[in-house]
């Protein structure tokens, strides 16, 4: 077994779920078994975004021993955007 963990944050909250998978969970498989998707519904797999520490990866990679799998949301606002505003204020 392997330890991971699963994260998703809002800006309301963020949950990170720890795991014991086995050696050939991918990362979707790791995402479905935390439950995660019960505890944040708008999380669709089929479009999110997931990486690992930050690296985005394929939702078939293979899990390893530590990881910690992010799936990540649509940002709101573009942060080029957001800083040129910020400068030219």
């Amino acid at each position: 077994m392997i330890a991971m963990t699963v994260a998703y944050a809002t800006t309301e909250k963020q949950v990170e779920i720890p795991l014991n998978v086995s050696e050939n969970c991918t990362v979707v498989q790791a995402i479905e078994l935390s439950g995660i998707v019960t505890i944040f519904p708008e999380i669709n797999l089929a479009e999110a975004h997931i990486g690992i520490f930050g690296k985005r990866v394929a939702p078939d990679f293979i899990v390893q021993s530590g990881d910690r799998v992010e799936i990540y949301r649509e940002l709101q606002k573009d942060p080029k955007e957001l800083r040129r505003l910020r400068l030219c204020s």
